[in-house]
C-alpha cells in the first residue's frame, strides 16, 4: 500500500475543520497510520518548500505556516497519493471543484486548508521528513474487506 502526507494548515486548524478533513479521508477508505499536531519551524519549512523558497512570496507562506500548530497525517491506501489529491482539489482553491476540501472551504492559494503530497516519490520524502519510524503504525483495518478486493490488498 502507498503512503502519503497531508498537512492540515493553520487556516484549517483555526477554522475548526480538522475533523471534517479527517472524516473525508476516512470515508474514502484511507487508513490513518500517523497523526500528530506540531508547530513548524523555519528550517523544516525551507526544506519542505525548497521548490518555492527563492520566490518573492515565500516569506508570507512561511509566516502563515508558522502562525499556529498544524496537523500532520500519514495516510495509507491503494494509490493514496492520487486519491488524496482528488479529495483535496486543486491548489487554487477558489477554482477547485465543489465537493473537494479546497472547493468547499477555501478561496486562496496559500490558505487552502491542506497540503497534500503530489507524487509517490515526494510522498515518501515528505512522510520521512515529518514522521519518525516509530510514529507510523501498521495494523489490520477490518474495513478493508469492504474497501478493496483481495487482489488489491
Amino acid at each position: 500500500m502507498e503512503r502519503t502526507l497531508v498537512i492540515i494548515k493553520p487556516d484549517g486548524v483555526q477554522r475548526g475543520l480538522v475533523g471534517e478533513v479527517v472524516k473525508r479521508f476516512e470515508r474514502k477508505g484511507l487508513k490513518i497510520v500517523g497523526m500528530k499536531m506540531m508547530p513548524l519551524n523555519e528550517m523544516l519549512l525551507r526544506e519542505h518548500y525548497s521548490h518555492i523558497a527563492d520566490k518573492p512570496f515565500y516569506p508570507g507562506v512561511e509566516d502563515f505556516m508558522k502562525s499556529t500548530p498544524v496537523i500532520i497525517l500519514c495516510l495509507e491506501g491503494l494509490e493514496s497519493v492520487g486519491a488524496v489529491r482528488v479529495i483535496c482539489g486543486i491548489t487554487k482553491a477558489r477554482e477547485a471543484d465543489g465537493g473537494t476540501i479546497r472547493g468547499d472551504f477555501a478561496m486562496s492559494v496559500a490558505c487552502n486548508v491542506v497540503h497534500a503530497s503530489d507524487t509517490p516519490e515526494n510522498a515518501q520524502a515528505e512522510v520521512a521528513r515529518f514522521f519518525k519510524d516509530e510514529e507510523l503504525f501498521s495494523y489490520d483495518k477490518t474495513e478493508y474487506l469492504h474497501v478493496y478486493l483481495d487482489e488489491e490488498r
